[in-house]
């Protein structure tokens, strides 16, 4: 493990690009976390917070290319230059104002067929995590998006992003809003946790749930083989769902789209939708639009 230092989230050289230079955002403390996170027996091997890069993502894909990461490497950024979410859109937000990390997972007890579930593991887990240490009421929008009510509107505060990491692994990014201020929010339409009324934005212990959560879950639905049935996790994730029950709108490839209200997550963690048409129409990918509020 690299000691922290310069590498990790010392000072940079300049006073505008100090760590210290937000009090209200103070760095996250490398040797802390990784004292309660990285154990022998258990799931995190590695920790390591970067002061800046372009994609935590990226980086730790290419670290597991390499063969210089195992399963459970943790990669957090202070902050991201090029922070990515689904279908390459962006993900910005200042420096130290929110939670980027990436982690490897290589679920070989798990048909490769179930893998499709791990987006939906992690945002089952990132909701808990944070609800036990922001106080803060969290749903998942399907299939990968973090939502909190804000002024009694519901908004993205979170954002999950899951890529394949050779033959036998996964990397998974989780990027959270903490303390974003409303002035600074990239749209609209964007929500943090403190604008949701979190209890707590110190995100060292944030941060910590999250992957002590993230930790619980995968385990068990390892240990399940990867069903999401026995494992627990698709009655779970059914119930912290806030897309199920409301009229939809699946933006699909190919320029289709399919009306209707969604009914369930199947076991293949696809959102199955009801159409005016009378058809169950399960949806495994695509852009979910909520047209009707919970």
């Amino acid at each position: 493990m690299k000691p922290r230092d310069a590498a990790d989230n010392g000072p940079e050289n300049t006073p505008q690009g100090s760590r210290w230079s937000d009090l209200d955002r103070p760095p996250l403390n490398t040797t802390a976390l990784r004292r309660g996170l990285v154990r022998a027996d258990g799931l995190w091997s590695r920790l390591d917070v970067v002061q800046r890069t372009g994609s935590t993502n990226s980086d730790l894909v290419a670290r597991a290319a390499a063969g210089e990461a195992d399963e459970g490497a943790v990669l957090v950024a202070e902050g991201q230059t090029a922070g990515r979410g689904r279908l390459n859109r962006q993900w910005t937000a200042p420096p130290r104002s929110g939670l980027f990390f990436s982690v490897l997972l290589r679920p070989r007890e798990v048909p490769v067929a179930r893998w499709g579930w791990l987006p939906l593991l992690t945002g089952v887990a990132v909701a808990t995590g944070l609800s036990r240490a922001a106080g803060v009421d969290t749903a998942l929008k399907w299939p990968n998006d973090l939502l909190v009510t804000v002024g009694g509107e519901e908004r993205k505060a979170g954002g999950i992003l899951a890529e394949r990491a050779g033959d036998d692994g996964v990397v998974v990014g989780v990027g959270i809003n903490v303390s974003l201020r409303q002035d600074e929010l990239p749209v609209p339409q964007a929500g943090s946790l403190a604008l949701a009324g979190a209890v707590s934005t110190d995100r060292d212990p944030l941060l910590r749930a999250m992957l002590r959560s993230l930790e619980d879950w995968y385990v068990r639905w390892r240990a399940a083989g990867g069903d999401p049935a026995a494992s627990g996790l698709q009655e779970t994730y059914a119930a912290g769902c806030a897309t199920l029950g409301r009229l939809v709108r699946a933006e699909l490839p190919g320029d289709r789209s399919v009306v209707g209200e969604a009914v369930a997550v199947d076991g293949d963690g696809r959102l199955v939708i009801a159409t005016e048409a009378g058809v169950q129409e399960p949806v495994g990918a695509g852009d979910i639009v909520h047209l009707r509020p919970a």
